[in-house]
């Protein structure tokens, strides 16, 4: 090969490297940083602080609550003063009475066959996550249950609980939101937690509960006149310290 071939050669190859550095580093000055893939079995992955794509068999859908269960407010002419809860326990409704003919209505759960109650009481107390310690005749009929759940998202009380006094029984979250509009419980009020979040914020310790009972024959006076024996079944009766679900 003549000199001058091997000269043109070389140019052309230190053209042909010079092209190509300008184009790496053009390119690494535009590039994102380049992730990595874990193994499934890092223990990243294992302690929770890698999250995966979900797997199509991986996305629950939760149903949502039935409009009419949705927190609204609605007319709601009635005696009783601006602040009073009535538990309206045949219709699964609680309202929140804000006067002027309007209250603030609830979908609720209420107890099952056998477990209903009525009366005019008051809130007794109020608590944020709430410890649940089911009372021994509870474990008695459902051994499986924990002894003692302490209060979180997990707890079957929920977010919020509103103690109702002289009875065993609250008005609490539930972390099963499903269960709203049913018969469900022990003789417990139970709400969505956004909900028993909101109406924890409107009550205080000494507001009025009405809980209507089940079957329209019975009848629940105002607490201004005296205030009934509450009534509920034996089997919800038998449930004592610590309340029922």
């Amino acid at each position: 090969m003549s000199s001058r071939n091997k000269m043109h050669r070389m140019t052309g190859l230190c053209v042909a490297a010079a092209a190509a550095i300008a184009l790496l580093q053009s390119g690494a000055a535009r590039a994102e940083p380049l992730g990595y893939a874990a193994a499934s079995n890092h223990p990243a992955f294992l302690f929770g602080q890698i999250a995966r794509e979900p797997e199509p068999a991986d996305e629950v859908q939760t149903p949502a609550i039935p409009a009419r269960l949705q927190r609204h407010v609605v007319d709601y002419p009635t005696r009783e003063a601006a602040g009073t809860i009535v538990v309206d326990t045949p219709n699964t409704y609680l309202y929140y009475v804000l006067g002027g003919g309007k209250a603030i209505r609830y979908g609720i759960g209420v107890g099952r066959e056998g477990f209903t109650w009525s009366g005019v009481k008051a809130i007794e107390r109020k608590s944020e996550w709430p410890d649940w310690i089911p009372p021994t005749e509870m474990l008695q009929r459902q051994p499986y249950l924990p002894r003692f759940m302490a209060g979180g998202p997990g707890n079957p009380l929920g977010a919020r609980a509103m103690y109702i006094g002289g009875t065993v029984y609250r008005i609490h979250g539930t972390n099963a939101p499903t269960t709203i509009g049913k018969q469900v419980s022990s003789g417990c009020i139970r709400m969505t937690n956004e909900d028993v979040i909101d109406l924890y914020a409107r009550v205080n310790v000494g507001t009025k509960v009405v809980v209507l009972p089940m079957h329209p024959t019975q009848t629940v006076a105002s607490q201004d006149r005296f205030v009934p024996r509450t009534t509920v079944s034996t089997a919800a009766n038998a449930a004592r310290a610590h309340g029922v679900y």
